[in-house]
């Protein structure tokens, strides 16, 4: 009974040290996300929103499934314009979006705008999560 015991308790620091089990998920891989949009700027009107469920392809995102496979395939899909990049001034529009929630198991708040040449082009590279209604 000792050796049953010790056992379980191995197990649990285990599980524990790898970051916890979730319902038989891989810790790191749960992607699930809330998208607002605001097609004519935030400050008109509110937000057209969706919800993307990867794990089960899900979600009220039109085509869930196929979203899931464009994003997973994009390298490092929330990372910002980076502060020193050379951008067109070229405005694409009022759009606004905002992704939050979690990508791979990392916790995500992003936000998408068209106010230049490199956020239209952000923009364009994620516009399978911005359907227009």
């Amino acid at each position: 009974m000792r050796w049953l015991v010790a056992g379980l308790a191995g197990l649990l620091l285990a599980l524990a040290g790898c970051g916890g089990w979730e319902g038989g998920k891989t810790p790191g891989t749960q992607t699930v996300l809330q998208i607002k949009v605001w097609p004519n700027g935030e400050d008109r009107g509110t937000p057209q929103e969706w919800r993307l469920h990867c794990e089960r392809s899900g979600g009220t995102l039109p085509a869930p499934e196929e979203a899931c496979q464009k994003l997973l395939a994009l390298d490092d899909p929330f990372a910002p314009t980076p502060k020193d990049a050379a951008c067109t001034q070229i405005y694409g529009g009022p759009e606004v979006a905002e992704v939050e929630g979690l990508f791979r198991g990392e916790t995500v708040d992003a936000r998408f705008t068209r106010r230049d040449g490199c956020e239209i082009a952000r923009w364009d590279r994620h516009a399978f999560l911005f359907p227009r209604r």
